[in-house]
């Protein structure tokens, strides 16, 4: 089995020293051995010696104040503040190298840590091994109960819990794709998916066991939870505080910076301090890669995204399904994305409704139990980050009678088949979907598709015909859905698609309850449909000019919209021709346009060609995400 943790490469740190909050840096680490080779070692999460010595120098050198569990609870509790620039630092595993390399270190530097072992493996029967990285790890290679005894009692090193057996796959679908343990509604075969019911208790048990196991070898139980993966949802959460264990730690994602709250300033959500991200440390950084990271502008990060339909890659012949996959993830690897928006539901009319889903739901029909295999295998074999692409109002029911007492009586009979957003059937429903979505499935954020739409004539009693306050009901309604997803998927970012209308025609919003403004506000990203074909513009790259620069008009849109380009002519039917999606990439460049996508790609006719969608949409010609 190979570690899931080499899925997730990058972490996003948190906001360093703001003037009336602790922000918190929280650096995570594995290995650390004498013999690592300079850049690709075998094992990409051990870091060297000699370089995590000169890590701990810079970070004194340069202002940072290591900082203690304790000292976290402490300012999460109200009863005392960090200091500037804190940071923590984490090792995960519970290899030897903690003991023999890093704990004379930290003892040498007065340094604070917090050891997270995964309580399976400390002192394994003769004969029994741990398939780690590039080879079989034995008892040897993880620390004994006796150092890790002698860490707590220095007084410098907290234990923590790394799960007792959740460090490992489990089936996630009845392809037998292994994904996280601890968020896996485990495939039983003839039995099916575990229940809530099931999965609570596994987790339940496994946690216990844990915390047990640690209590009784050290003396007490862990306060800290750090889940393999970075894997975790509120339910495992909820489970790990019911056991003492009321911090814990991921391994991506942004943690906010006002989590460690200061007392009489600041009333600290307890979710959001549930999971903190971390940095990951890999490919044995040395101290000028450290520097580079922690300095790097966040902000200037894009987005290079593919929008794929699963409908082309759904087959009923399961071998043709299996080659479509195939081409799927070989060519999104060679375009290089960093996401890709991946439909997960099912419209093979066409009309921009789901008639059917790609996983199991308690509402609509499902057409396969396909989104969580691709969605894996695109994160897995591919390399990017997945949103799942879902309707918020598009759906054909499958009891006739309830759909005709929800859907929305159209003006045009060619508009998208969509419920009403005011009915309260509607709203639970949908959440209801969402949130069977994710617990069924691994994705990083949730795209809204362009069926969110009202006309002006359309539930004029919705938002009492105001067309900001319709425009915010349904942004209300996506913000009930990203939070029912979130019970199983948490830090979901949200990405919104924007008809160009309301961007060039501001009045237009009374036709779709749809503004610039109030999406970038409301959402991590936008995603402007910016077709000038589909718009009938007579100059393709004029209009894109004047839709860029009233994006560039408004303050900091450019930094949350993402112009997403067409690949077909819907009119004609046919691919653009060779070189316009790459031309129309570099006019927005040119205009200031930071993030890009395109919608569609035919991966089994191999359209647009690979060279042109590479040329325009891989992320690695991008700052920091390649090295």
């Amino acid at each position: 089995m190979t570690r899931w943790v080499s899925m997730l490469l990058f972490a996003a740190l948190l906001a360093l020293a703001l003037p009336a909050r602790a922000g918190l840096l929280v650096l995570s680490y594995h290995d650390v051995r004498d013999d690592v080779a300079a850049k690709g070692d075998a094992d990409r999460y051990a870091v060297s010696t000699a370089n995590f010595a000169a890590h701990l120098d810079w970070l004194r050198t340069h202002g940072y104040h290591p900082v203690s569990v304790q000292q976290v609870l402490d300012a999460r509790a109200g009863r005392a503040t960090l200091p500037t620039r804190p940071v923590l630092l984490t090792f995960d595993d519970g290899l030897r190298s903690v003991y023999t390399r890093v704990f004379p270190l930290l003892r040498a530097y007065g340094y604070p840590a917090l050891v997270a072992p995964v309580t399976a493996w400390v002192e394994l029967p003769p004969g029994q091994v741990v398939p780690y990285g590039p080879r079989d790890y034995t008892a040897a290679d993880f620390v004994t109960w006796a150092q890790l005894r002698e860490m707590q009692d220095s007084g410098l090193v907290e234990i923590g819990s790394h799960s007792h057996d959740l460090h490992r796959g489990v089936p996630g679908n009845p392809y037998g794709n292994q994904t996280p343990a601890a968020v896996t509604r485990e495939w039983r075969g003839a039995q099916g998916y575990e229940d809530e019911a099931q999965y609570r208790a596994r987790i339940q048990h496994d946690l216990a066991t844990s915390s047990t196991t640690l209590k009784t070898h050290l003396g007490r139980a862990p306060r800290v939870i750090v889940w393999p993966y970075a894997a975790y949802n509120r339910a495992t959460n909820d489970i790990a505080a019911t056991l003492g264990m009321t911090l814990s730690f991921d391994l991506e994602g942004r943690s906010q910076e006002a989590d460690i709250g200061q007392r009489g300033r600041d009333r600290v959500d307890a979710q959001s301090l549930a999971s903190l991200g971390r940095l990951l440390l890999f490919n044995n950084p040395d101290v000028n890669d450290l520097a580079g990271e922690l300095r790097r502008d966040l902000s200037r990060d894009g987005m290079r995204a593919m929008q794929i339909d699963l409908d082309y890659v759904y087959d009923p012949d399961p071998a043709q399904l299996a080659r479509n996959l195939d081409k799927l993830v070989q060519r999104v690897k060679d375009i290089g994305p960093s996401h890709v928006f991946l439909q997960a539901f099912a419209d093979p009319d066409g009309d921009g409704a789901a008639d059917a889903l790609y996983f199991p739901n308690r509402h609509l029909p499902m057409r396969a139990d396909l989104f969580n295999r691709v969605a894996w295998q695109l994160r897995t074999r591919a390399g990017v980050r997945v949103f799942a692409w879902l309707p918020v109002l598009g759906y054909h029911l499958p009891d006739a009678g309830e759909q005709r007492a929800l859907q929305i009586a159209a003006s045009d009979p060619a508009d998208v088949p969509r419920l009403d957003p005011g009915n309260p059937r509607t709203r639970a429903l949908v959440s209801d979907i969402y949130e069977d979505l994710a617990a069924n499935a691994y994705f990083e954020g949730l795209l809204f598709h362009d069926d969110a739409y009202l006309r002006d004539d359309e539930l004029p009693a919705y938002g009492n015909g105001d067309p900001a306050r319709r425009t915010q009901g349904l942004v209300d309604f996506t913000a009930q859905l990203k939070q029912a997803a979130e019970r199983w998927r948490p830090k979901l970012v949200t990405v919104r698609n924007l008809f160009a209308q309301p961007v060039l025609q501001p009045r237009s919003e009374a036709w779709f309850a749809q503004t610039l403004h109030a999406f970038n506000a409301a959402y991590d990203y936008t995603a402007l449909m910016a077709m000038p074909r589909m718009e009938g513009a007579r100059n393709g790259d004029r209009w894109l000019r004047q839709l860029a620069r009233r994006v560039a008009a408004q303050p900091h849109a450019m930094e949350k919209t993402l112009f997403e380009l067409q690949s077909v002519d819907w009119r004609s039917g046919q691919p653009l021709p060779p070189g316009e999606l790459l031309r129309h990439a570099r006019l927005l460049q040119a205009e200031g346009v930071r993030h890009l996508g395109y919608y569609p790609d035919d991966f089994i006719g191999g359209s647009p060609a690979l060279p042109e969608a590479r040329e325009a949409m891989s992320a690695r010609q991008f700052p920091y995400l390649e090295r």
